[in-house]
């Protein structure tokens, strides 16, 4: 596991991060995914433009391993500017307890936010291996701030509906 290492995502990686993105979208996702909406938040992340992207992949590889999506942005009700996790995924054929991904990529966000001086927004939007996540971000981050709920769909049942 010590071998596995998050880099930070650049334009070139563009193609393969938005295959992670659509991928994670196909699992978890609950309504249909824009892929021109996704890649207006993607590219100024792999810019370092309100946001970053860390990688676990070599640059060039036909797939990458995971991901993380991070952008800035001011809440509702705030002036105040916030790193804000829009994604975290790994993709099906790296999962495993050992692996130790999806850890790597947490505390990529964990360190880009302590470094940028602003709180971290992550949170858990599944309804598959729900329990394990909540476990593995409660060693990362500590005790949650709060839930989310559904009602009227399920995470990983696309609303086709346009």
């Amino acid at each position: 596991m010590s071998d596995i290492r998050v880099r930070v995502g650049t334009p070139e990686d563009v193609h393969q991060f938005m295959d992670l993105c659509l991928q994670g979208s196909e699992e978890n996702g609950f309504v249909q995914p824009d892929p021109q909406k996704l890649l207006a938040e993607v590219w100024p992340a792999l810019n370092r433009d309100g946001g970053i992207c860390g990688v676990i992949g070599a640059p060039g590889a036909d797939h990458f391993e995971g991901g993380i999506l991070l952008r800035t942005c001011k809440l509702w009700y705030s002036d105040q500017i916030v790193l804000e996790e829009r994604g975290v995924f790994v993709h099906p054929e790296y999962r495993s307890a050992k692996g130790g991904r999806a850890r790597k990529l947490c505390e990529f966000a964990k360190e880009a936010a302590a470094k940028l001086e602003m709180p971290l927004m992550i949170g858990i939007l599944s309804n598959s291996r729900t329990e394990g996540k909540v476990r593995l971000y409660e060693r990362i981050f500590g005790k949650p701030s709060g839930a989310y709920w559904l009602c009227g769909a399920e995470t990983g049942v696309t609303n086709k509906a346009t």
